[in-house]
């Protein structure tokens, strides 16, 4: 019987995404094949703490404090590829080796490349984006402005950092309402879940819009709004050749797809596939791969587009390097469509993970020069 994957399953973390992460987490430690894989699942606290143990999941879950219990770190040496258990002020190594690890940490921290830097220093194969792809896939800005080289079509925006409109409020706000006017969408430009997104119809509610965002991120990001558009959705699956799966259509419970209407009213309704004609239907799925290649993600990614009902005019709206796996999140549900089970996605994730790791392995990370002339 071959021996099996041991993936490590990391979930939580410190970020205003750590409820998501959680559900999330759940889903997959449920779906992966118990005959293929050993599951370790790896808990960190919003504080950052790291548990590893049976009960993580439900210890993260019901908040408890874990202050009694052993704590855990990976460490960033290749020789170890596995986590260290902290006791009384020392580091011993414990025997939980990882041959894989399973990322389901949105937002900071988790999918904006710093832990992804963790593996790649640990040597560790792990599913999803690269630090480079994790980094720009969370920032909306810089992932815009690559995207617009690509003439893939996003919507008008204004950016700034908090502290300089702190300082100059009002030619900010002048430059807004004169290149996009209202209504318009106010962002944290690293964050997802819609969480700390407002759409404001005038000055008093962007001034609170930009404020709310200003909480969650130092940058922000306002968008002009696509009035009476449908929220598209297509999931992307692969490395250096990826595919993109059949679109999907959120119809939101609220005026647009917010926190409430994602995750908690239950009452937003997905369309699949969408209900698009068949050109718009391959625009979106070659402006998915497209953006996917330009932002160097990998192993995964769901893009959401707006799709105007008046002339299908498409925007993409944005790129998840880890999207939603909770038994509602469209990024599994759309592979399903697709011809692709929830336990078959996952296996595929973890082999090109693997398959990823192998191939970074052949390349060279040493250099003879003719001569030791560092040592003179």
């Amino acid at each position: 019987m071959p021996k099996k994957i041991r993936v490590g399953v990391i979930f939580g973390g410190r970020s205003a995404e750590h409820e998501v992460s959680i559900v999330s987490a759940a889903s997959v430690i449920s779906a992966l094949d118990k005959d293929k894989y050993e599951v370790l699942p790896i808990g960190i606290t919003p504080e950052g703490r790291w548990l590893s143990s049976a009960d993580a999941l439900e210890l993260l879950k019901q908040r408890a404090n874990v202050e009694h219990l052993p704590e855990h770190i990976l460490v960033p040496d290749p020789r170890k590829q596995g986590l260290l258990e902290l006791k009384d002020s020392s580091a011993q190594l414990s025997p939980q080796h990882i041959d894989v690890v399973f990322p389901v940490l949105h937002g900071s921290y988790g999918e904006d490349g710093t832990i992804q830097g963790l593996f790649e220093l640990a040597d560790i194969p792990y599913v999803g984006s690269g630090v480079l792809g994790s980094a720009v896939g969370m920032d909306k800005v810089v992932q815009k402005q690559l995207l617009r080289q690509l003439k893939i079509p996003v919507t008008p925006d204004v950016w700034f950092f908090m502290g300089n409109f702190k300082t100059n409020s009002k030619k900010i706000i002048g430059v807004i309402e004169k290149l996009l006017r209202y209504p318009c969408f106010v962002k944290p430009a690293n964050l997802g879940s819609s969480i700390g997104i407002s759409k404001a119809h005038n000055r008093r509610e962007l001034v609170e819009a930009i404020h709310l965002a200003g909480e969650y991120d130092l940058k922000i990001l306002v968008e002009r709004s696509v009035e009476n558009a449908r929220e598209i959705e297509c999931s992307v699956l692969g490395n250096d050749q990826p595919i993109a799966s059949v679109p999907g259509e959120i119809i939101p419970s609220n005026e647009f797809y917010d926190y409430d209407a994602k995750y908690v009213d239950g009452k937003s309704t997905p369309i699949i596939p969408a209900r698009l004609p068949k050109a718009v239907i391959k625009k979106i799925q070659q402006y998915s791969v497209g953006s996917f290649r330009v932002l160097n993600c990998a192993g995964m990614a769901r893009v959401d587009f707006l799709v105007a009902r008046k002339n299908n005019t498409i925007f993409l709206n944005e790129l998840n390097t880890i999207p939603g796996f909770t038994s509602i999140s469209m990024y599994p549900k759309l592979w399903q469509a697709s011809g692709l089970s929830y336990a078959d996605l996952l296996d595929r994730l973890v082999q090109l993970a693997i398959e990823r790791h192998e191939a970074k392995m052949n390349l060279k990370t040493k250099y003879q020069p003719k001569a030791d002339w560092y040592q003179s």
